[in-house]
């Protein structure tokens, strides 16, 4: 298992594509043993769960009907979603561009006896023939951990077919403005929306060692329609009555008052 970068501080700097892709394929690599100890009982061994907030595809079918069709899932994790898709007739294949999370996957693979193809790819440069799948999605994956978003998009539309599904689950953009804190401190705007400048976790060296970009909403409608999708719904799950559970700065009492994940569901024209 790697190492664990050790971060000393946290700041708001630029951060270019190549180091962003490294610091966090390292920072994935060296903790996916812990976010799998931590995270894999609420996301199961072949479960689809889009968002903190535990909305089901079962539930959502933001995909709609997957039987018989090539799917793609970028930034995979540990591939449940994959897998969960695999046991409904459709033929999966899941990348991440961390090795630690792929070998999740495998002994998620052993565990269930479901084989889902696996790679190991950064999605700004996505290693498959043009209009070859029917359906690509991520939940939480790669998306706000590449610095070229807009690239993942173009990357996505060429990789699918026309009429293709792209359906995409981030963070919400209100909630850059706010704490990464699920306490009563999280309630409270801290920055300006609009601020765009990366959020960065460094070594003593000052090597970037885990990064998030952020993008406004009406960003991501232009990355969206710039790639040639039609923005065809965003879903901002509620949090449900009963949901007792945090994910880091996911909470029931944030969850009360603010949207915590946002989900685009586009189609290739």
């Amino acid at each position: 298992m790697a190492e664990l970068p050790h971060a000393v501080g946290v700041t708001r700097r630029e951060q270019d594509a190549a180091s962003t892709v490294r610091a966090n394929r390292n920072w994935w690599d060296a903790d996916a043993d812990s976010y799998q100890a931590t995270h894999g009982e609420f996301l199961g061994a072949a479960d689809f769960v889009w968002s903190p907030e535990r909305l089901r595809e079962s539930d959502a079918h933001l995909l709609g009907d997957v039987a018989g069709k090539v799917v793609l899932e970028v930034g995979c994790g540990a591939a449940m979603c994959s897998r969960w898709l695999a046991q409904g007739g459709a033929h999966p294949v899941a990348f991440d561009v961390s090795a630690g999370m792929l070998r999740h996957a495998r002994d998620g693979a052993a565990e269930t006896g479901i084989e889902v193809p696996l790679v190991q790819a950064d999605a700004q440069f996505l290693p498959f023939g043009s209009a070859v799948f029917d359906i690509a999605f991520t939940a939480f994956g790669a998306i706000q951990f590449v610095e070229d978003s807009a690239r993942v998009m173009r990357e996505v539309a060429r990789v699918l077919r026309p009429g293709g599904r792209w359906v995409f689950a981030t963070t919400h953009p209100t909630r850059w403005a706010f704490p990464d804190d699920p306490g009563p401190a999280g309630l409270t705007a801290t920055m300006p929306y609009w601020d765009r400048t990366p959020y960065v976790e460094y070594a003593e060296t000052g090597e970037a060692t885990y990064v998030e970009h952020h993008r406004t909403l009406g960003d991501r409608v232009r990355e969206i329609a710039a790639a040639g999708f039609r923005l065809v719904d965003i879903v901002e799950p509620e949090w449900p009555d009963g949901h007792t559970q945090e994910w880091g700065q996911w909470s029931p009492l944030r969850g009360a008052i603010l949207p915590g994940t946002a989900i685009y569901v586009c189609e290739l024209l």
